[in-house]
């Protein structure tokens, strides 16, 4: 089932929508953690129709989501300036509806602004090789809905640092701005590349800032980065950054994870 049909899928309630993870959207035990953040904004969007676009996201990865969840998007101010909405999933847990994710979603306008300041910050690769591109889905089985185009030998670049071009393979009909909350979470943690192999793992925590209001690329192809500066003591945290194939960075982010390695 790819993310369209997912999406399609998934009934409405009197509180938000109710939906199923099948297997194949596992990253372990647990949903991978952008479909479970991707879903939770949808929700939001088809709860509030109004909702202006996504600027900014707080994703707290509570517990393990798979089989049937609940989702419920409730405002909690929506205001001139800036709404604020919390979108909660829950799973099915034996009968009990188990809190997996907890998500606060604020969404703005652009506005007016005496100030306009950016900082440069894209690496120094090339496009992405489209005829070289790949999947993964022999090594988790989420990864087999996106295709990968492998960035190597990049100046600058730092024992734990992934830096790779993905595109999400189906999709047709997706909010820009869901995509990007599905898609931004696709690399590995950056502590994974100073071991060899790859070993348990849990993201605890994501924040997530969108940096423009109308995300575009080229063919769905966007650049992923994810740097770690410090992991020590069973936990690291890593920096993140999506841009566009035109260099524009689009999405700024920080997760802490968990490891157990």
């Amino acid at each position: 089932m790819n993310f369209p049909e997912l999406l399609a899928a998934m009934r409405e309630t009197e509180t938000g929508l109710d939906g199923h993870v099948p297997q194949e959207w596992l990253q372990g035990r647990t949903a991978y953690g952008g479909l479970s953040a991707a879903v939770a904004l949808h929700a939001a969007q088809q709860k509030l129709e109004t909702l202006p676009p996504l600027r900014s996201a707080q994703v707290a990865f509570v517990g393990p989501i798979a089989g049937d969840i609940r989702v419920e998007p409730v405002p909690l101010r929506i205001g001139r300036t800036a709404s604020f909405v919390q979108s909660d999933i829950h799973f099915d847990k034996d009968g009990d509806w188990t809190l997996g994710l907890k998500t606060l979603f604020v969404c703005m306008d652009e506005r007016e602004s005496a100030i306009d300041h950016v900082q440069a910050d894209y690496p120094p690769v090339p496009p992405p090789d489209i005829g070289k591109a790949t999947t993964r889905a022999t090594s988790l089985s989420f990864l087999q809905h996106f295709e990968f185009a492998d960035v190597k030998d990049v100046e600058g670049q730092g024992p734990a640092d992934y830096l790779r071009w993905i595109r999400l393979r189906d999709r047709a009909d997706i909010d820009p701005m869901v995509e990007l909350m599905l898609i931004a979470d696709a690399l590995p943690p950056a502590a994974m590349r100073l071991v060899d192999g790859f070993g348990p793992i849990s993201s605890i925590t994501w924040q997530v800032n969108i940096l423009t209001t109308t995300p575009q690329t080229d063919d769905g192809w966007w650049l992923l980065r994810s740097r770690s500066d410090y992991a020590r003591h069973g936990a690291s945290s890593q920096v993140m950054s999506v841009w566009n194939t035109r260099g524009e960075q689009i999405v700024t982010g920080m997760q802490g994870v968990a490891l157990f390695l």
